[in-house]
């Protein structure tokens, strides 16, 4: 049977396989709207504001146990009011359904809650009538002081940056690497169709040699293989594959230490039937070997009547 330790781990600690749910609790104005969007990335079921009774019900519910890999996150807080003296009562109950939990509490310092208060213009969810947020945030804490104690991971956000609190979280929480928790998208395009807004990342292949001045390739296209053989063995294009590899090893980890959850990669020529889609498919491969997962498509090879 599951045991919770009662007391926080460190993050080396507390890394492991994902447990069946997460309980995110702690102060208000702390971040934990933040820290569940981290675990909506790490494709967690989640739950804003439930109380803590239904806890064990929604674990059945979406298949937790099933042998489907699901893993629940629900934040509970003092919003739920009394529902929320239950919470430890509900962890007793999930471990002797053999179900693995921790409690993940977030912190801040007075300062820095009555700052996001005031900047955000919003009143303390606990302060009552003429009570000032500085009253509301000293009830807070003593109504937590139980659950902090039990708490297996307690973070200080105060001065934490949004992207260093996603990393701890999923240093903690994910049993996928950093690779495979950015979705990085490559696409490729035809510039006289017009610039994508939505690429990230742009790379312009129009200086590489061009089948279309082939006529047995031009109703051809990138992913034929004599197109692609073609373009991709080129002394040309190994040299640039070479240095677009390199700038790829270079930029991809600074992606990811940002916490940045999308990546897209454009990869433009003319017309975007032969070379942007040769080398869109050629990046693709080689950034699934480095362990990203990857989703590829040609946005213009529709326009020239031909299948996409």
């Amino acid at each position: 049977m599951p045991v919770i330790p009662s007391k926080p781990l460190t993050i080396s600690e507390a890394t492991g396989n994902a447990p069946d749910i997460v309980i995110i609790t702690g102060m208000s104005g702390s971040g934990r709207t933040q820290a569940m969007h981290v675990f909506e990335d790490m494709g967690y079921f989640c739950i804003d504001n439930l109380p803590p009774r239904l806890i064990l019900q929604l674990a059945g519910v979406i298949g937790i146990n099933s042998g489907i890999g699901r893993h629940l996150a629900v934040t509970c807080d003092l919003r739920s009011q009394g529902l929320f003296d239950e919470l430890l009562d509900v962890i007793k109950s999930l471990e002797e359904h053999e179900l693995s939990c921790r409690i993940v509490f977030l912190e801040a310092s007075d300062e820095v809650l009555i700052r996001r208060y005031s900047e955000n213009r919003r009143r303390h969810p606990l302060a009552g009538n003429s009570e000032t947020t500085a009253d509301a945030i000293q009830r807070e804490r003593v109504q937590l002081r139980s659950v902090k104690e039990r708490a297996d991971m307690v973070i200080d956000t105060s001065r934490l940056r949004t992207s260093a609190l996603r990393t701890r979280l999923r240093n903690a929480f994910s049993e996928l690497s950093d690779q495979e928790l950015m979705d990085v998208h490559v696409f490729s395009f035809g510039f006289k169709h017009g610039m994508p807004v939505e690429a990230d990342l742009m790379i312009d292949v129009r200086f590489l040699p061009n089948p279309f001045y082939d006529p047995e390739m031009r109703p051809l296209t990138g992913l034929d293989e004599r197109v692609s053989t073609f373009v991709l063995e080129h002394p040309k294009t190994k040299d640039f594959l070479d240095a677009w590899f390199r700038l790829l090893d270079a930029v991809m980890p600074g992606y990811i230490a940002e916490g940045k959850p999308q990546l897209s990669i454009g990869i433009g020529c003319t017309g975007g039937q032969h070379r942007s889609v040769a080398i869109a498919e050629a990046t693709a491969r080689y950034l699934e070997r480095h362990q990203y997962h990857v989703g590829i498509s040609h946005r213009d090879l529709p326009r020239a009547g031909l299948p996409s």
